[in-house]
């Protein structure tokens, strides 16, 4: 029995000395590699992954920043970076959340008005992509949350901070996204209109008129509207959208009596 018992105490060794192991090898691929660095040195770090293009490294360095500077101007700084490196790194959703946080957070920070400009331009690149093929899909289901956020975040700025650096580029860019929202509209018009649905094309063109004055886009939607009420039998609301596209514009004449058609192969929203 003694000999049963001491045969047994090797055995219950080698398994605590296999279970240290085992939680020595944890706890190294666990080590925090900054945790004796200095808040300078972890910048530093930050900065050059994203100078390498190697945002998705930069930005949990910017979120150790955040907690060590924590109650610092260093601090803000960081999570406006993070904001960027994340948006750099496809991670829209994300750089929305951060730049909800900082604004809600820091209201009366210096980095403010950049924090407004970079949420309009996450959502304004977000517009891009959606308006990028526009007119080679259906467009009776889109949303244009994502540019109606941006314009909003750009007008904030722009009111709020007109003196800012940032101010005159986002004020290009408000121009833009009504633009783009106004034929947005008629492309919708001219979908409906297409398939007989006039009085569908009838709602989405006048959107286009009234909601977004003095675009290009007005244009086409009067033509849709004439031809719309013409298909309708409503002469007298015809002859009006005539009369104000032949007031407005010097061929309204001619385009109030064209065929209307999908321009696949001529994307609009290529200004720059």
């Amino acid at each position: 029995m003694l000999r049963a018992k001491l045969s047994v105490v090797p055995a219950f060794a080698l398994v605590a000395s296999l279970s240290a192991l085992l939680m020595g090898c944890s706890s190294t691929t666990n080590v925090d590699k900054t945790a004796g660095w200095s808040t300078s040195r972890i910048y530093s770090e930050a900065k050059d992954e994203v100078s390498a293009g190697a945002y998705d490294k930069a930005v949990p360095l910017f979120e150790k920043l955040e907690g060590r500077a924590a109650g610092t101007p260093l601090a803000q700084q960081a999570e406006l970076e993070k904001a960027y490196a994340q948006y750099k790194a496809g991670e829209q959703a994300q750089a929305i959340a951060t730049l909800d946080r900082f604004i809600r957070l820091h209201p009366a920070s210096p980095g403010m008005d950049y924090a407004l400009y970079m949420k309009g331009i996450v959502n304004f690149n977000d517009n891009l992509g959606l308006f990028a093929n526009i007119t080679r899909q259906d467009l009776s289901e889109r949303d244009q949350k994502a540019a109606k956020d941006s314009f909003e975040s750009f007008k904030e700025l722009s009111t709020r901070f007109p003196d800012s650096r940032y101010t005159p580029d986002a004020r290009q860019r408000m121009i833009y996204i009504v633009n783009s929202l106004a034929q947005y509209e008629v492309h919708v018009a001219r979908y409906y209109y297409s398939r007989g649905a006039y009085v569908a094309a009838i709602n989405r063109a006048q959107i286009a008129v009234t909601e977004y004055r003095d675009v290009p886009a007005a244009q086409e939607a009067l033509v849709i509207l004439a031809k719309s009420y013409d298909a309708l039998g409503m002469t007298q609301l015809r002859d009006d959208a005539r009369r104000v596209l032949e007031k407005n514009y010097a061929d309204g004449a001619d385009l109030s009596n064209r065929s209307l058609k999908n321009k696949a192969s001529d994307p609009w929203w290529k200004i720059w």
